[in-house]
């Protein structure tokens, strides 16, 4: 496996056809079938049959010995691996809608004071307390903020005010979901089980993937409320009587319609992750003949998260343009060197939206930004929560 990686060999595995018991055993046999020159396989952009594939790549086909076709097949890790795969893009989309969300706050004339460390502190939660640490860090000195201590507004909308309770739980859930996978990944999943140095062989059930089926429903919830709450800061800056902009985000409304269509955008989005948020781990259904009468459906439960953390950066990159835009709105007064920071990263690609415009390409290039790490990088890591 590692020489086919090494050089490009690529098994063709069907993304369905596991419950997430016996094994990973469907997408499995696809991935060993290639290693023994069966099976399909990719290479150099070619879908070439498995043995054609690994002659292709001068590498020879493992002759598999007693035991070893079936511990090649009977284990957790192809759902292991997409449910790291929808963690670690969970993480990054994060970290990006902590800054996003900071850029609302500046936006919206949002108070930084639910952001107390002795607010956060009285609640106990880690999570809560590590987000609330980070929005003080990206508002410090911000202009925008100062120009409005003394203003008569007594509290935020809860999307701008509870980001660090909402936030630090799906911190919470990404930490927890990240430590079960971490043990997982270095699991021994294999049925029955060879143990030499007691010359016995068990047969148990280290198999089932329900460990990584209720992580992955941890990520799928987590990145779902992300979603949620970043689409309701969206929906904040572009309602005038809320956030104290021009309606739309548009210098002339009424003449232009703005981010009206694309908060609609993310409303569509964050509401098509809340459907697939639903946990697949308590959908099980009985196989083989009622041996196999409970299973965790991690595999694909696993597998939503890849089109759940799309739809995220999606979210999350409308609310970078629309809170940029918003800050634009009340120059001269500036946001924090760091905010800038993030708005300046996105304007070297994206202008500022002074009339109506094919947007698409808007969008598309701020979530490719999102996704890539810039806007984070853009406001450097001080103060970012860990894992």
């Amino acid at each position: 496996l590692e020489r086919m990686l090494a050089a490009g060999v690529t098994p063709s595995v069907p993304a369905q056809g596991s419950v997430g018991a016996s094994g990973d055993l469907a997408p499995l046999a696809h991935l060993t079938a290639v290693v023994i020159g069966e099976g399909r396989a990719s290479y150099r952009g070619e879908r070439l049959p498995g043995g054609a594939a690994l002659q292709a790549a001068g590498i020879e086909p493992v002759a598999l010995r007693a035991k070893e076709g079936l511990a090649m097949i009977n284990g957790t890790q192809c759902s292991t691996a997409l449910a790291l795969a929808g963690l670690f893009d969970a993480k990054r989309l994060l970290r990006a809608a902590l800054v996003t969300g900071a850029l609302s706050v500046d936006a919206t004339l949002g108070s930084d004071t639910p952001f107390d460390p002795a607010i956060n502190a009285l609640r106990g939660h880690p999570g809560q307390i590590d987000v609330a640490a980070a929005l003080r860090a990206l508002l410090a000195g911000s202009e925008i903020r100062a120009s409005h201590i003394d203003c008569s507004r007594v509290q935020d909308p809860y999307s701008v005010r509870c980001q660090p309770q909402v936030m630090g739980a799906c911190l919470t859930l990404l930490r927890q979901a990240g430590a079960v996978l971490a043990i997982e990944a270095a699991a021994a999943t294999d049925n029955p089980l060879v143990l030499a140095e007691r010359g016995e062989i068990l047969s148990g059930g280290n198999f089932h993937a329900e460990p990584v089926a209720f992580a992955a429903d941890q990520i799928a919830l987590a990145v779902s409320e992300i979603g949620a709450l970043t689409e309701r800061r969206i929906a904040l800056l572009v309602d005038p009587a809320m956030s104290e902009l021009p309606a739309f985000l548009t210098p002339e409304p009424g003449v232009n319609s703005g981010f009206m269509a694309a908060e609609i955008t993310a409303a569509a989005l964050a509401a098509e992750n809340k459907q697939r948020a639903a946990p697949a781990s308590i959908d099980s259904l009985t196989t083989c003949a009622n041996q196999e009468d409970h299973v965790s459906m991690a595999t694909h439960g696993a597998r939503r998260l890849a089109e759940m953390n799309d739809n995220l950066a999606k979210i999350v990159a409308i609310e970078w343009l629309a809170a940029a835009q918003g800050i634009g709105f009340r120059a001269p007064l500036k946001t924090s060197v760091r905010l800038g920071s993030a708005i300046a990263r996105l304007r070297a690609v994206v202008p500022p939206l002074e009339e109506d415009r094919y947007m698409a390409p808007d969008i598309e290039a701020a979530v490719d930004l999102a996704r890539a790490g810039a806007l984070v990088e853009a406001v450097g890591p001080e103060g970012m929560p860990g894992w």
